[in-house]
């Protein structure tokens, strides 16, 4: 598995995953930093991890993939991170297996988040600090 940045050629396939419009996995490319982990030969998308920056903090604004792919992706938010000395956060639905997937990627539950599609979420965060170098 290789980690890239995200192309606009990658949107069908991104669109296919998270059950949006092309049209709406195009901006995401172009508005937020947004990268795909791809098989090794480069041909078949696996997963990605789109994240910007608000406040101070790295926000991960949107990802899909299996949980191994899921836990290397977002040490792409967490180098981020690390290199602007800033705390990295992300809002998922509660969800057992995202939850433990979110954990396993070193973040620590925050709170409740906002509800999302009717469903609730739990706000997790890693500070600065405990992002390891």
């Amino acid at each position: 598995m290789r980690i890239r940045d995200a192309l606009e050629s990658d949107a069908e396939a991104l669109a296919a995953a998270t059950d949006r419009p092309p049209g709406v996995v195009r901006n995401t490319i172009h508005d937020r930093s947004v990268r795909v982990a791809v098989d090794d030969d480069g041909e078949e998308v696996l997963g990605f991890v789109a994240f910007d920056v608000r406040d101070g903090t790295v926000h991960v604004t949107d990802f899909d993939g299996s949980g191994s792919t899921i836990e290397r992706l977002f040490e792409e938010p967490r180098r981020f991170a690390r290199r602007e000395r800033m705390g990295v956060e992300v809002v998922v639905p509660n969800d057992e297996e995202t939850s433990e997937v979110i954990e396993a990627s070193g973040f620590a539950a925050a709170g409740r988040g906002p509800r999302f599609e009717g469903r609730r979420t739990t706000r997790y965060r890693i500070e600065f600090e405990e992002l390891d170098g």
